[in-house]
């Protein structure tokens, strides 16, 4: 038997998606068109939106994403956090390497989380700052980037354990990352920083499987905390 759902409260959320795609904030009329419903909905969900801070009017006459929204990002970040850190040293011992936590937020990446393996040389600890929790970069074709578009493609499609490619920004370093899959509506992905002349054993492709499967441990219990 279906869930019975409230369609106000979903037209309500949509909203709020489509607002924030929008680089400039949106007229009724415009979010009238995208939602295809009439702009009398539309001024009803954004006066009760308002209310509640989740959305601002300005003078020109466009809605934008309100405070209240970045509250609640801060709160859904910290609980991230709670639940990832655990796992994150479990794979940063494995591994010997930076253990991450990423976020997608639009066209950026953020690192939400970052844990150093105990034994880390100054050089993996000077790299690991370069990951900091809250930087934020845009998106490349590196292994983060792969990972958080593997986590939109279909549950029943096939997506790799883990991607690998080197860190755009630095040739030495090579991204190791598993797609967080299992909660609906979070764009996330686990992984490691490997610094090639920190990895005393060559990284062969038995190797690379090793970490790999670590990685995709760490994405696996982390999904299932947040669950």
């Amino acid at each position: 038997m279906p869930t019975e759902t409230s369609q106000t409260l979903d037209r309500g959320i949509l909203v709020l998606e489509v607002l924030s795609r929008a680089g400039d904030g949106m007229t009724v009329t415009q979010i009238a068109h995208d939602l295809g419903i009439s702009r009398t909905v539309v001024y009803r969900l954004l006066a009760t939106l308002e209310q509640h801070a989740l959305v601002l009017r300005g003078s020109d006459g466009k809605t934008r994403p309100g405070m209240a929204l970045l509250s609640m990002a801060r709160n859904v970040q910290s609980r991230l956090r709670e639940v990832s850190i655990p796992a994150l040293r479990r794979l940063a011992d494995g591994t010997g390497c930076i253990a991450h936590l990423w976020l997608a937020e639009d066209d950026d990446i953020i690192t939400v989380a970052t844990v150093s393996p105990p034994s880390a040389s100054l050089t993996v600890v000077a790299a690991g700052r370069e990951q900091r929790v809250g930087a934020r970069r845009h998106k490349q074709g590196d292994a983060v980037s792969e990972a958080l578009a593997d986590v939109l493609q279909p549950p029943a499609l096939q997506v790799p354990k883990w991607r690998m490619t080197s860190d755009p920004a630095r040739a030495s370093e090579l991204l190791m990352c598993s797609s967080i899959r299992s909660v609906a509506g979070l764009q996330a992905a686990a992984g490691i920083a490997v610094l090639r002349q920190e990895d005393h054993r060559v990284l062969t492709p038995a190797r690379q499987a090793e970490l790999g499967e670590f990685v995709h441990a760490a994405a696996l219990e982390i999904g299932r905390g947040l669950r």
